[in-house]
């Protein structure tokens, strides 16, 4: 006997899909998932290329991401520690849709800008 799946519709208040998609669309995931998605990273070198974020909100997105399944953390027994993240194979069918919009945003940054501009001069 197969199992059917839930019709998931993320513009309903009660899917857990909404939850995924607002963990998805935060500025540090997209940022993080882009960075590992060029391979397996050290904490302090993934912190060092996400200028701005604290370590402390790192460790959130990475905690958030391990749990959803999207990262996988490797622990070293070496003095100092040393913890390195990689996406799964889960994690990285997101890279491609999130690298996507960073570059977006690059590409675009400009006309974004004239218009806030513009809108903020009303």
């Amino acid at each position: 006997m197969s199992q059917t799946m839930p019709d998931w519709n993320v513009l309903m208040a009660t899917c857990p899909s909404r939850k995924s998609l607002a963990r998805i669309a935060n500025k540090w995931t997209a940022m993080a998932v882009s960075v590992l998605g060029n391979g397996r990273t050290r904490f302090g070198d993934l912190k060092a290329q996400l200028d701005g974020i604290s370590g402390k909100v790192l460790t959130e997105t990475l905690r958030d991401l391990e749990r959803d399944g999207l990262v996988t953390r490797h622990v070293y027994a070496e003095v100092p520690p040393r913890v390195e993240y990689e996406l799964t194979e889960l994690g990285f069918t997101l890279y491609e849709p999130l690298l996507a919009l960073c570059r977006w945003a690059e590409e675009h940054i400009a006309e974004v800008l004239v218009n806030r501009e513009a809108y903020d001069a009303r």
